[in-house]
């Protein structure tokens, strides 16, 4: 075979030729260290690659520093530079492209730092970043603005260019040997290049280190003059960032540098080629051998067994505009296999609309003998048909234009996958590619035979109940439909984990997924979820740790064998956003989250005219932002789903409700809630105009005394949050402390405003236990479990499992996922505005716990909750987002673009929206600081006088600056507040004048309790609440056939008619707990009867009976029938046992109740097959008069 180039070039030195000209000559307008760094990059380039590279992270890191001075950042000393780029995103809202510029010059200086080998090639790229990042800040910054024309940039001399090309032509060789069935081992050819490669590596390594020597002195002088440039450069960035300063820069600057750099940013376009460096870079971060220079077809790069390469330029016969033959900018390969195609794009061109030129080339991609089809791999003869006569031979194909994804910039942003297998598939936006291994699973994982699967595979070793099955079943379907997401409503305490458990298990033993992530949003839940798994039998007795292996919180990476990962959404999001190698987007392919109803408050839909001037970060919490990372299915679990919840996961695909599991007794009911009436609470606390009273300042903790200007009315609401009622809080603990019993099983929690009052409210209850219970009151059984409480976890753990504490004082951290079937008090000291935290609240008394005879849970309202709690609560506030800050608002006030965005509102723009959000802002400030400076002028005289000072300088009154911008309206307002720039450091001195917050009065006025009473809802009173219920039985029985069985035959009742009267009877208030509560207040009678017990009264007049007598009736028939032997009994005895809680007897009962010892089969043949009779015969007589 004819050979080319077979005389090797010589090496020569590069010292003598070092550039002269530098890329970066229009640095030198700014600080010497810019120029300084990119220069010695630039000079060393042809010595030290891997130093080239260092240096220009040095430039990025400078560059940061610089613009964080020149808008008021202050670095922290922990600071790296991702957290310093991550503020300056914030804070300039930088460009989504500059940003990709600053990172990459990072990672790759990281890179060469503890790589310690760096291509050429690699060093190339480096430079020509870093020229792309100084033109933006010298179009940002220097004289001439965005007008600055750089001109050409000058190629470096590459060394290694000639070995490079050698390299070409050997691979070039290669492959045509290969093609032809020629042996590499034989060709002379082919030997020969090798020799010269080797020869010209050896000459290379070895001209390097001649010039080094040479270079040594020149380098140590430049390092002098950089280090003087640099240490300058520290002084300088030091100086700036002292507070005074920086506060006198912020508002002065920021504005302005916001709109150059806005103006540099819209002059940043980059080439084909240039983004292909940053596509290049994301293929290479999911696992792909990517370099769209040297891999490509042309230059000899074909697909190798066990390497995953990235081949660019990639020939086939899909034929184009003009008639040529297409291009595919890359093909992955998967070792041998073909399996996407990748269509890049320049960075400002739409993404989406180029799918249908990547599917052209899959249609036209030439499969070779070498070659592993993709069909073939899935197990499929023929490739996937187009609809016509034509295939793809490659299952997967991308447009990308190296932009991260941005969902109000969907078309122009993100990478853009179809699966082309199947006709129905539509394309999607990811934030970046699959990994090779995460293509392979897409490919070789078949769906359909998972699915198959799933439908064969039965529930009965699982143990679930029935609702638990459907509720599996529901998330099976949805998947089968190809829904991306699905939630689960199942109330607290029905068992959303077990359930997962089941769904986890039937998704991991039919394949249908490789791996699971198990999202929880805090370390309790986390751990409490992991003990689940470790605890819950599945088949062959096995827990679902003892089968596949899972990962628990403290692991921060999934390993190849990790099938279920637990983690907090607070490390994904490190792992994730904050890492310089990201996990895949594929990690996991099916995501489960925990109590989905939490995390999303924020998540805010970007109107139109917020899209053009605010950073998308802004609007998303940290779990949308990982759940929307991910290529998953995912699945949400909530007691409570809020819209905000629907809007990520869909409306529900099944829901079980409190009340439905009440009917079904699987969950407590409780009994109608205790009101705690008192002196204070009732009437409030109003103290008169210049009366003198007790403040408690915060910061210090120390007591004031402070005059009343105006008279001031307390409600109970504002009871220890605004005003400390040390007596309230005596007489409510007082109270409970007669209601609860802490030495005894039963388990408590008092719901307190905040951790001061928990402090407060559990020295006053330990007072008053010890007091009513002397010697007998042990001092564990009282215990705060916050946030700031000393290793939580444990604290947790003694309250679930052991004796003591029996009452939890906590604030918000134990008001969801945390499961103590014993508790049966819940006390509020705090009034709930969201109805979701308040049903989650009390989901923390509704399991059953048959171990210590829990029938029903008693809710104690000190504070009015119960009544006026909202059902749903419609304000919409002005400030939709809490994170915008003021000095965000009064930028986009000065923002041209916000006058031209559209607003929220037909007819206005997004400057009414910033200047409605700015005027509630500036009125909660000022309004607080006037409403202090009168009430207190004594103590509030610096106050005083900064608020006339600012009266007079912007001449009106600055308690109703709030309206005067608004009146102005936003050109006005405008002006306005360019003429008083100073405006966010003046209101940043007006609140440090005011303090760290409000200082509330600590009343000591005395309290007394006037009663704690039960209301009926339909009633107040006990007799009249029943004399209603047997009204409303007595008009129904005609026209409600199940009503007719409970009366007439009883005993053919089915499950199903009984949930249909529970819930009938629930809608009007009527429950069975509330029945005998009602009974219990107007007998003074104890009777725990069933709701069948209270009809059959109502209606029919018979008495009403204790069900348990009932049962012991029934049984009593039962033992006298024949002899059981021992064990015989022993089963009857826990039949009787369970049927306490029990009213419809059937085999559903049984297997239910008795599963754990073998179900309906064993005590069957226990009873020598006589179940049936026996069951009968309980039916028959559970009903007689007794």
């Amino acid at each position: 075979m004819a050979l080319q180039g077979t005389n090797s070039p010589k090496i020569t030195s590069k010292t003598a030729s070092i550039k002269k000209t530098s890329n970066f000559e229009f640095l030198k307008e700014h600080d010497p260290v810019f120029f300084q760094l990119t220069n010695n990059a630039e000079r060393i380039f042809a010595i030290d690659p891997n130093a080239c590279l260092m240096k220009l992270r040095q430039f990025g890191e400078a560059l940061a520093q610089d613009l964080a001075t020149q808008v008021g950042l202050m670095r922290t000393e922990r600071e790296t530079q991702l957290d310093l780029l991550n503020k300056l995103r914030s804070r300039l809202d930088l460009d989504r492209t500059v940003q990709d510029l600053f990172h990459l010059l990072r990672t790759s200086g990281n890179h060469a730092n503890h790589e310690f080998v760096t291509s050429y090639k690699d060093a190339m790229d480096g430079i020509k970043v870093a020229r792309e990042l100084a033109i933006w800040y010298h179009r940002s910054f220097g004289k001439k603005g965005d007008a600055f024309k750089p001109g050409a940039f000058i190629l470096p001399e590459d060394p290694s260019a000639n070995l490079r090309q050698l390299q070409t032509e050997i691979s070039k060789l290669k492959t045509q040997l290969e093609e032809s069935s020629q042996s590499v081992d034989e060709d002379t050819d082919f030997l020969e290049l090798i020799k010269q490669e080797a020869q010209q590596a050896k000459e290379l390594a070895a001209q390097r280190d001649e010039d080094a020597k040479t270079f040594e002195d020149l380098y140590y002088q430049q390092e002098d003059e950089l280090n003087t440039s640099k240490a300058a450069f520290d002084a300088k960035i030091k100086a700036l960032t002292e507070e005074t300063e920086r506060l006198k820069r912020e508002k002065e600057s920021l504005q302005g540098i916001k709109e150059n750099t806005r103006k540099a940013s819209a002059k940043v376009e980059l080439s084909e080629a240039e983004t292909r460096v940053l596509i290049d870079k994301q293929l290479q971060d999911a696992g792909w051998l990517a370099d769209t220079e040297a891999l490509t077809y042309k230059n000899g790069c074909r697909p190798e067994k066990g390497i995953n390469k990235a081949i660019a330029e990639w020939p086939t016969s899909a034929v184009e505009v003009g008639g040529k033959a297409g291009r595919a900018d890359y093909i992955l390969f998967a070792g041998l296999i073909p399996i996407a195609v990748v269509e890049a794009k320049k960075e400002n061109q739409d993404v989406s609309a180029k799918i249908p030129q990547a599917q052209r080339y899959s249609l036209g991609f030439k499969q070779q003998i070498q070659f592993i089809p993709a069909w073939a791999e899935e197990g499929r003869t023929i490739a996937w048909p187009q609809g016509d006569e034509s295939h793809f031979q490659i299952p997967f194909v991308y447009s990308c234009n190296g932009r991260p994804f941005v969902k109000q910039y969907a078309e122009k942003s993100g990478t853009w996958i179809r699966d082309v297998r199947h006709p129905g598939n539509i394309a999607k936006a990811l934030p970046s590619f699959h990994s090779p291994s995460g293509l392979l699973d897409k490919l070789t994982r078949s769906k359909s035979e998972a699915e198959a699967k799933l439908k064969q595979e039965g529930f009965g070793y699982l143990g679930l109940r029935e609702y638990q099955q459907k509720a599996i079943t529901a998330v099976e379907n949805a998947l089968e439909k190809n829904q991306p997401h699905a939630l689960l409503a199942m109330a607290t305490g029905t068992g959303k984990t077990r359930t997962i458990i089941g769904l986890m298990y039937r998704f991991l033993k039919t394949e249908r997924f490789n791996r699971i992530l198990f999202l929880v949003d805090r370390t309790a839940l986390g751990d409490q979820a992991f003990d689940s798994f470790t605890e819950a039998k599945l088949e062959q007795n096995q827990s679902l740790t003892q089968i596949y292996n899972i990962a628990d919180l403290g692991d921060m990476r999934a390993e190849a064998e990790t099938r279920v990962h637990v983690a907090t959404v607070q490390a994904m999001v490190k792992r994730v956003f904050d890492n310089d190698n990201p996990i895949p987007i594929d990690e996991y392919d099916c995501i489960i989250v925990d109590e989905a109803h939490r995390g999303y408050a924020l998540d805010q839909e970007m109107g139109e005219g917020e899209m053009q001037v605010r950073d998308s970060n802004q609007f998303l919490s940290s779990y949308r932002r990982v759940l929307d990372y991910f290529d998953a299915f995912k699945v949400g679990l909530t007691a409570t789903p809020a819209a905000h919840t629907s809007d990520i996961f869909g409306l529900p695909v099944y829901t079980y409700s409190y009340r439905e599991a009440v009917a079904d007794d699987w969950l407590i009911d409780h009994e109608p809630p205790l009101t705690y009436e008192t002196q204070l609470n009732q009437n409030g606390i109003k103290i008169a105009e210049g009366e003198e009273v007790s403040v408690i300042d915060r910061a210090t903790g120390q007591l004031d005394l402070a005059t009343l200007e105006d008279e001031v009315l307390f409600e109970v609401e504002s009871f220890n949050r605004n005003v400390i009622t040390p007596d309230f809080n005596r007489v409510i603990a007082e109270a409970f402390a007669q209601e609860f019993d802490p030495t005894g099983d039963e388990k408590a929690m008092v719901f307190c405003v905040n951790q001061e009052h928990a402090e407060l409210f559990k020295n006053t209850l330990e007072k008053a236990f010890k007091e009513l219970w002397q010697e007998e009151y042990n001092t564990n059984a009282v215990q705060i479990i916050t946030g700031k409480t000393d290793r939580v976890k444990d604290a947790i753990s003694r309250y679930k499992n052991e004796r003591y504490p029996s009452v939890a004082i906590t604030v918000d951290l134990l008001t969801t996922g945390i499961d103590v079937p014993p508790i049966c008090h819940l006390l509020f000291l705090r009034r709930v505005k969201s109805r979701i935290l308040y049903e989650q609240m009390i989901g923390r008394a509704t399991r059953r716990c048959d171990d210590i005879g829990k029938t029903a849970f008693y809710i104690h309202d000190a504070v009015g909750l119960y009544k006026t709690l909202q059902e749903v609560n419609t304000m919409k506030p002005l400030v939709k987002d809490p994170n915008i800050t003021l000095d965000q608002l009064l930028d986009e006030m000065q923002n041209p673009v916000s006058f031209d965005a559209p607003g929220s509102q037909e007819d206005t723009s997004h400057a009414h929206d910033v200047l409605d959000q700015l005027s509630q802002k500036v009125m909660r400030i000022l309004r607080k600081a006037s409403n202090k400076a009168e009430t207190e002028p004594e103590k509030n005289k610096a106050l005083k006088v900064k608020l006339d000072e600012l009266e007079e300088l912007w001449g009106v009154e600055p308690a109703k600056l709030h309206k005067h911008l608004h009146e102005l309206g936003p050109q006005q307002a405008k002006q306005f507040l360019s003429q008083h720039s100073n405006l966010l450091n003046q209101l940043e001195e007006v609140k440090a004048h005011i303090g760290s917050s409000n200082r509330p009065i600590f009343y000591e006025g005395a309290d007394e309790l006037i009663e704690v009473k039960q209301g009926y809802g339909v009633a107040e009173k006990p007799a009249d609440f029943l004399d209603s219920f047997d009204e409303f039985v007595k008009n129904q029985m005609n026209s409600h056939a199940a009503l007719k069985v409970v009366c007439s035959k009883p005993k053919e009742l089915t499950r199903a008619q009984l949930k249909e009267i529970r819930l009938l009877l629930d809608s009007q208030g009527y429950s069975e707990t509330k029945l005998n509560t009602a009974w219990r207040n107007q007998t003074n009678q104890e009777i725990a009867a069933s709701i069948i017990g209270h009809i059959r009264r109502a209606a029919l007049g018979e008495a009403l009976i204790p069900f348990e007598q009932r049962v012991q009736h029934a049984m009593e028939g039962i033992y006298q029938q024949q002899a059981w032997s021992k064990v015989q009994k022993q089963w009857l005895d826990r039949l009787a046992k369970q049927l306490v809680h029990e009213v419809v007897v059937d085999s559903q009962f049984i297997n239910n109740r008795f599963a754990e010892k073998g179900g309906i089969t064993r005590f069957n043949k226990v009873l020598n097959n006589q179940l049936d009779d026996v069951l009968e015969e309980l039916r028959e007589h559970l009903w007689d008069a007794v």
